[in-house]
């Protein structure tokens, strides 16, 4: 109730910083399965300066030195412990309950709705993505050729260079496939817009490619004709995941401009190291590393098996690409108005693809790549949904500083329109954490909500307390509140109960508070709380999907709701949560009132109408709720986005959704968004349940809170 109703506490600063200045560019660079553990400023300096022989550790300098440049959010969450769902999220601004890419769908293709890219662009951006896509749809061919239905020029992007299909991601040398055998689905590719220059690709290592490709679309566009306006590039890196392949040499010196990786556009040498051998070049730092295997100082120490000198290659591959491109941003001159995002799309893993006759295989407790936590990639535990984040915007975010506030990866979308001038789309679950990272204005709490049904069991590690280990994982699920998490692996159905564990005590989740009785609020809080969280997905199917939503504990209340009106222009129906209201009032129904919209300097100003209140379910059971309207509205009860009648919307069509509930009063929210003059207004909420059939939502069904 507190997040929904009271605008007064949830101020959400959107243009934060930004006020009365260009709006920013922003740059998402995104490393795929790189742990927590795995950065130095992280976790990996503590083991070097533990001098303990026995614990090999990785250096990241470059990441290093933004983090001194920059803010560590050090309780930064994933959306999901694996990469498709993960990076859906991330491109759509909501929680895995409202996501249409879940589980284990990779190459589904991506909701068509108000993308990130996708609305920055609507806001004058410039948008861009370059590497790992993996969200595309079928890829049926025809005399046209791949007709994929969510091509990332589809989904609001004005330029792609990368990998369309997710198991291309699983191989680094796109040209050459030098580990075809294991990987050969439909081959390699590597696509700009719609044109496959794989062809012209000899010896390019793919976090080389990606970084001289995001170069020389920084520096074009600054350079260009659209240098007016801002940009936005999602840097999508694909290691170090997967098979552990090495670059042919080292990083070029120097970085920026004239220096590091560079683009030289010539077929079979079409990037500054597309010569040498491939799979050939090992950081020297690793290359001869040895390490005391046995824990005994007396007996020789042993050479890091290579595929840790492997993966260490590939996460150090990163980070001089990081230092290259915060380089080119001062290069440029647009450092201070340039924000850049580091992190990853989940935990660490334990997969290497290479050749198990040859190579030792990957396991991240090598470099405790976890961090101080337990679990990995597709754990819901901290260690497979906890990762690295370092957020640089030189003048506007501050330097060595850590921020413990909880964030998710659905929260960017929301931060960066805010950032560009507009409040979030309210499709959108994540809020603006502007506040927290410039200092200025009221930060609305952030929700940590994930849900995830994974395979196999977790990995039976010595290193992990014997509750983490082989664990069937099946459906599971994780909600942050506070310092607590819940979290329940293989669910049977909503009655399990939740492990508890207070993570900032006890980051590793040692120590299991679900059986004290101190506890017993906190448990049926997690029970509830996630079931409003949730809205039935298709094809992932979960045991709580056809549970009943419990009422609010509502206090007083009145009959009527609650109403309140903004105007502005908005792209979109807005998140009204640090709006101020032109008008307020309260009504018995869901009354629209005039059809006056209005101008300013010749710009079409829109008006928003907000309804809020609760709605007085008669009896247990499954109700469906019938919306039309003439332009666009949205439906949210409690946190469930019940109906999303805003992008493509045609306006008169009705929209209809089902949801299970239990008698009594139920938070909504209902939004209707005008942006022109067009007849009178019309907004009709209908209903239907058990012993009800279909009728208007009216004023006997309608209560507010008695404030």
């Amino acid at each position: 109730m507190k997040k929904f109703f009271s605008i007064a506490l949830a101020v959400s600063l959107f243009g934060s910083g930004v006020r009365g200045q260009k709006a920013p560019n922003i740059i998402y660079i995104l490393a795929d399965d790189q742990g927590y553990g795995d950065l130095g400023v992280f976790f990996q300096n503590q083991r070097a300066q533990s001098k303990d022989r026995s614990k090999p550790f990785e250096l990241s300098p470059q990441i290093d030195r933004m983090a001194a440049e920059g803010t560590m959010l050090t309780h930064y969450y994933v959306a999901a412990p694996i990469c498709a769902p993960s990076r859906a999220s991330l491109m759509l601004g909501v929680s895995q309950g409202h996501a249409n890419v879940r589980d284990n769908e990779f190459d589904k293709a991506l909701d068509d709705n108000y993308t990130l890219p996708g609305s920055l662009r609507k806001m004058g951006y410039s948008t861009a993505i370059v590497g790992k896509w993996g969200l595309e749809g079928n890829d049926k061919y025809d005399l046209n050729g791949y007709q994929w239905p969510a091509h990332p020029l589809k989904r609001g992007f004005d330029y792609f260079f990368g990998y369309m299909r997710h198991a291309d991601g699983h191989e680094h040398y796109p040209k050459e496939a030098l580990y075809r055998k294991y990987w050969a689905e439909n081959g390699k590719a590597v696509w700009q817009n719609y044109t496959n220059i794989t062809p012209k690709l000899d010896k390019c290592y793919t976090a080389d490619l990606w970084t001289a490709a995001a170069k020389k679309y920084i520096t074009d566009h600054m350079r260009g004709n659209e240098k007016g306006k801002p940009f936005f590039l999602y840097l999508a890196y694909e290691t170090p995941h997967a098979v552990q392949e090495l670059p042919t040499q080292a990083y070029p010196r120097g970085g920026g401009l004239h220096g590091g990786m560079q683009w030289l556009g010539t077929p079979g040498h079409m990037i500054s190291t597309a010569s040498g051998v491939p799979d050939s070049y090992m950081y020297p730092e690793y290359a001869g590393a040895t390490y005391d295997e046995d824990r005994n100082g007396s007996t020789p120490e042993v050479a890091w098996p290579e595929t840790y000198k492997r993966y260490a290659t590939a996460n150090r591959r990163i980070d001089d690409a990081v230092g290259d491109v915060l380089q080119l941003l001062k290069d440029l001159k647009i450092d201070s108005n340039t924000v850049v995002v580091y992190t990853s799309d989940n935990g660490p893993s334990n997969e290497s693809y290479l050749p198990e006759d040859k190579y030792p295989p990957n396991k991240p407790t090598f470099f405790s790549s976890f961090g101080p936590f337990e679990g990995i990639k597709a754990d819901t535990w901290e260690g497979g949904v906890r990762v690295p984040a370092i957020v640089r915007w030189p003048g506007h975010v501050a330097g060595k500083k850590v921020l413990a506030t909880p964030v998710i990866a659905y929260d960017w979308a929301p931060t960066f329109i805010g950032l560009g001038g507009k409040p979030a789309p309210e499709r959108m679950d994540g809020v603006s954490v502007a506040p927290m990272l410039t200092g200025k204005g009221v930060q609305q709490e952030p929700t940590i909500y994930i849900e995830y049904k994974g395979e196999n069991k977790t990995p039976d590690y010595p290193v992990f307390s014997s509750s983490h280990r082989g664990r069937v994982r099946n459906q599971t699920q994780l909600l942050r509140v506070g310092d607590y998490v819940g979290v329940r692996y293989d669910i049977k159905s909503a009655s399990d109960d939740f492990e508890i564990y207070n993570v900032v005590k006890d980051p590793a989740e040692l120590n299991n508070l679900a059986g004290q009785d101190s506890m017993k609020a906190m448990q049926q809080l997690f029970k509830q709380r996630v079931l409003e969280l949730h809205h039935n997905g298709e094809g992932s199917p979960r045991p709580y999907d056809n549970e009943p939503v419990l009422p609010a504990n509502a206090g007083a209340v009145l009959p009527g709701v609650d109403w309140a009106e903004y105007r502005g222009v908005f792209p979109w129906i807005p998140q009204v949560q640090g709006l101020t209201p032109e008008k307020k009032g309260n009504a018995k129904g869901l009354d629209l009132g005039g059809a006056e919209v209005g101008s300013a300097s010749g710009v079409q100003v829109g008006r928003v109408k907000v309804f809020t209140g609760y709605i007085s379910v008669p009896a247990d059971g499954e109700y469906t709720f019938y919306l039309t309207c003439d332009t666009k509205a949205f439906l949210r009860v409690h946190d469930i986005q019940v109906i999303d009648a805003d992008y493509g919307y045609p306006g008169g069509l009705p929209r209809e959704e089902k949801i299970v509930m239990k008698k009594g009063l139920h938070p909504f929210r209902l939004s209707y968004h005008r942006d022109q003059d067009q007849g009178e207004p019309f907004l009709k909420l209908d209903w239907s349940g058990p012993g009800m059939s279909r009728r208007k939502v009216g004023p006997a069904d309608l209560f507010r809170d008695n404030k």
